[in-house]
């Protein structure tokens, strides 16, 4: 077997910035994830908000790691290149006791030392965002809240980990754990072993069966799931920041969200069920969320939708992070109940994990030899047209549109492919192809292609996300092949 300092479970958001943190040390670091990509769990869902630290107070770890998560993003993404964009936040306020627990909220982000925030009147609500109902009454505006993709953040923190020498595991199910020896053996459902000084528990939702396999705390991760609606780059409603409600003890609310590729998004809900796989949305829920949302944004139309999804978030009692050592058994940190804000507290979190690392009396080396940032990712999409020119001179593919609706070359593609991304969704989450108005009707099958020709698979074994199935069957491939000849 195998020898690792450090094996951390699961590569969402969580897991991923932890191993970016730990892989400046020097020491051996396995990053187990049961999916066939970084980032499809909890946080492929996503609602990509940087947020602005006046939801939780500071006896909160989520509120402390919160506020110093969204003070790193602007050096993250210098050093990563991911797309961000610290755009704003509002808290809309429709009524007088609206406005009553917006101004507590206000009071709590001046004791948290947010930045820039202000109790806004009606007429200041309307200055900052022209998108807003005119029956606003007030609310309050943070302006270091902005906007993430959060894949290409995900996609970002393990490339750089990689670079670093962490080693990532893909379809790698942790199923049995056994002490031996001051070491965790870790065995994979396919049978892989290896072994590991430490782990992190970092498996979203998930963090409490892998606790179970471990012997360690008993806890309970509730799934609470919520929708989210697209609407096209082109819809009316696109709002200059983020514009919130005004929260509920559960819930933050429906929101309307400017993403950072240039859709409207609105959700999500909260529903608490007990299927974690639970990815369903519905009429009745898409009926009430547009609803909320137009209360806030008049101009959100359901005639703008584009695809609808959605993702659960991992709450456990108390409503805190838990992230500690385990009391129970040794070796194991344990990082569980990362809901919202987990994204933007992510990097604040990998720093509490090393420290807690380190107190357990890990040691700590920084290498001498340290990758700090990733190159720029080119796109056709933001190119001159001398940049573009240069461009094809280099690589003709770089001006071979695959994704029309957002301008996706098919050396962005490739480039994907090279990086690791291998299924249909990976391809999407980090380049976009197949997010815009058509959802992939036009340029699947040429991105299927693609991903044969560059890794050698078959069409019938490229999935759509791992273990989700084959897309083409047969006659099908056939049929799309004759097709491609006549065109």
């Amino acid at each position: 077997m195998e020898e690792y300092d450090i094996a951390i479970i699961g590569s969402g958001v969580t897991g991923s910035a932890t191993a970016c943190v730990l892989s400046r040390y020097d020491l051996r670091i396995a990053v187990l994830e049961k999916a066939a990509d970084v980032g499809f769990g909890v946080s492929k869902a996503n609602s990509g908000i940087v947020h602005g630290g006046f939801h939780y107070p500071l006896t909160t770890l989520k509120g402390r790691l919160e506020i110093q998560g969204n003070l790193m993003f602007e050096k993250l993404q210098y050093d990563l290149d991911f797309p961000f964009r610290r755009c704003g936040i509002l808290v809309a306020a429709f009524t007088e006791e609206e406005l009553a627990i917006v101004h507590k909220l206000y009071l709590r982000g001046v004791e948290n030392r947010v930045p820039g925030i202000e109790f806004c009147s009606r007429e200041r609500m309307l200055a900052l965002e022209e998108k807003l109902s005119s029956d606003v009454m007030g609310g309050l505006y943070a302006p270091n809240g902005g906007v993430v993709e959060p894949y290409r953040y995900v996609f970002s923190l393990s490339e750089l980990a990689k670079a670093n020498g962490a080693e990532f595991f893909t379809r790698y199910e942790v199923v049995k754990a056994v002490r031996n020896q001051e070491l965790w053996e870790l065995t994979a459902v396919d049978g892989r072993q290896l072994r590991a000084k430490w782990v992190v528990n970092a498996a979203g939702l998930f963090a409490d069966q892998v606790s179970e396999i471990f012997g360690a705390e008993k806890f309970r991760i509730v799934p609470r799931k919520g929708e989210e609606y697209l609407l096209d780059r082109n819809s009316k409603a696109y709002p200059s920041k983020v514009i919130f409600p005004v929260p509920t003890a559960h819930s933050k609310g429906v929101l309307v969200i400017p993403t950072v590729g240039g859709t409207t998004m609105v959700g999500p809900t909260a529903e608490i069920t007990e299927d974690k796989k639970d990815a369903a949305t519905t009429a009745a829920n898409m009926k009430a969320i547009f609803a909320m949302a137009k209360n806030m944004v008049p101009a959100v139309s359901e005639r703008d939708l584009i695809t609808s999804f959605s993702g659960s978030r991992p709450s456990m009692a108390g409503e805190d992070f838990m992230i500690a050592p385990s009391e129970v058994v040794p070796g194991l940190i344990q990082a569980a109940g990362i809901q919202s804000p987990g994204l933007t507290a992510s990097p604040a979190v990998a720093e509490y994990i090393r420290d807690l690392l380190k107190e357990q009396g890990v040691r700590m080396t920084e290498k001498k030899h340290l990758v700090t940032s990733l190159p720029q990712v080119r796109m056709i999409r933001e190119a001159s047209l001398e940049e573009a020119a240069a461009l094809h001179q280099e690589n003709p593919s770089w001006t071979r549109i695959i994704c029309r609706c957002e301008k996706i070359s098919e050396a962005e593609i490739v480039n994907a492919i090279r990086r690791g991304h291998t299924t249909v969704d990976g391809i999407k989450f980090y380049t976009r192809a197949g997010m815009g108005r058509c959802q992939g009707g036009f340029c699947s099958y040429k991105i299927l292609k693609i991903i044969a020709r560059e890794t050698g698979m078959s069409m019938e074994e490229i999935t759509k996300r791992g273990r989700s199935g084959n897309l083409l069957f047969g006659k099908i491939t056939e049929l799309a092949e004759k097709d491609e000849v006549k065109s």
